[in-house]
């Protein structure tokens, strides 16, 4: 039952949080998240997760393709399995903010494996039609509903405030590192014996995970306050977040961002089996080279010193005007180099806008306000994969990327007009010390301080 004593979302302070580091850290701090015992063993997990995950979404990508030979169809499973957290996201978030995080991620994990067994049952046997992929993808957004915001909001809980920012750029560099293992494991093994062995070691991959979430030391989680079922909640943590400028500008870019820049999946499906013909083997290194570069951008990001939203809107416009060029590459080549980058500033940006949301937010509603940054990040990318999967069917894959970078960039022109003219939404880090901690305020044209 949670405790009587929760602290009022109202009275949380808002002048006092500390989104920038006195100076960038050094390079023995840059895994500094990693002395944290339960967050080693969580890593751990996480590499065997998501290497797994990542082998199943581009064997599953491919097996749809295979089985209709409609690149929409690649499109729709992925919006089937996002669509979900659009609908249901911000249920989800109430969720977290209610129960212990660690037993909704083990049940989570046990769902998503049943999952991937039954999606390697169906394949290995020749069973599997299109419609089937379908429903399991559907189900498996069902279970990210309330997995995603538990694993956004658990971090906090794995290493405390102090090293959060850390942990979640080296969160994202684990989810690059299985992207760049992952795929490649996955184009050898379709290759080799087919799809439905990648997801039977998914499904494998998964009981591992369980195990480690049980064996963390609990007595040195730092749970967040949790909620005591009331009417309301949902309706608070909007307001919440409406009182947040730096979250909901934030959230902006998101949405643009997942809705055209982030299905590149789909989009390189595409590319390798009509613009270079380079087979499954082809995409899997389309997609390798794209965690390539995310995991660069990720571990970049261990040494960023500060959070602020001009860089995020500057990190937008880096892999808009890339994936613009990359949409008139004149070979396999320049156009593979140019993944690289793509990924780089998609990282960069994505770990800067988690980071800014979660260190702006306070505990006991960090499950309703990552389940909105997630609602907007997922259910754009489901919006976003149905759409470009069409648009690629019809325009072809290097009109529907110039189409996913051309948007992006000029929404990032736009809103960083509107931050440079709006001066009380922009945001400045003071750097007054307070024993090792410096503080953010969001500043107006008079010079007064908001918030």
């Amino acid at each position: 039952m949670a405790s009587a004593a929760a602290p009022s979302i109202a009275h949380t302070p808002t002048g006092q949080i500390p989104l920038a580091a006195p100076a960038r850290p050094g390079w023995k701090d840059s895994f500094s998240s990693l002395r944290v015992y339960n967050y080693r063993l969580y890593v751990t997990g996480q590499i065997v997760g998501n290497t797994g995950t990542w082998m199943q979404r581009v064997a599953q990508d491919w097996l749809v393709l295979q089985l209709t030979h409609n690149v929409g169809a690649v499109g729709i499973t992925v919006a089937l399995q996002f669509a979900p957290m659009l609908f249901f996201g911000l249920v989800g978030g109430v969720v977290v903010d209610r129960y212990p995080k660690r037993t909704l991620l083990t049940i989570t994990q046990t769902f998503a494996g049943l999952s991937a067994a039954t999606l390697a049952t169906l394949t290995l046997t020749g069973a599997v039609q299109a419609w089937q992929v379908f429903a399991i993808a559907f189900f498996l957004g069902m279970v990210t509903v309330i997995d995603n915001p538990s694993r956004q909001a658990f971090v906090n809980e794995l290493v405390g405030r102090k090293n959060l920012r850390n942990a979640i750029s080296l969160n994202s560099s684990i989810f690059q590192l299985g992207g760049l293992v992952g795929p490649a494991i996955a184009g050898v093994m379709i290759h080799a014996v087919g799809e439905g062995w990648a997801f039977a070691i998914n499904a494998v991959g998964y009981i591992y995970v369980v195990i480690v979430l049980r064996k963390m030391r609990t007595g040195e989680l730092e749970p967040a306050p949790r909620q005591p079922r009331a009417k309301g909640q949902l309706r608070e943590g909007l307001k919440y977040i409406a009182g947040k400028p730096e979250i909901i500008w934030t959230v902006v870019l998101v949405a643009f961002v997942g809705l055209f820049s982030l299905n590149m999946t789909v989009l390189l499906a595409a590319f390798a089996a009509r613009v270079y013909d380079t087979g499954s083997s082809g995409y899997g290194m389309f997609n390798s080279l794209v965690a390539i570069g995310s995991l660069t951008g990720a571990l970049a990001s261990t040494r960023r010193s500060s959070v602020r939203l001009r860089g995020l809107v500057l990190a937008v416009g880096a892999v808009a005007v890339f994936q613009l060029v990359a949409a008139v590459a004149p070979d396999r080549i320049t156009f593979s180099i140019l993944l690289i980058p793509i990924g780089a500033a998609t990282l960069m940006f994505l770990t800067g806008a988690n980071s800014l949301i979660q260190l702006t937010t306070a505990p006991g509603v960090r499950g309703r306000v990552m389940a909105l940054y997630l609602l907007v990040l997922i259910g754009a990318q489901a919006i976003g994969g149905l759409v470009m999967g069409q648009v690629a069917e019809h325009l072809g894959p290097r009109g529907a990327l110039a189409i996913c970078g051309s948007v992006p960039l000029i929404a990032a022109v736009v809103i960083g007009i509107v931050l440079a003219r709006v001066g009380r939404l922009r945001l400045t880090v003071d750097l007054h010390r307070h024993g090792l901690r410096s503080f953010v305020r969001i500043v107006g044209r008079d010079g007064q301080t908001h918030g």
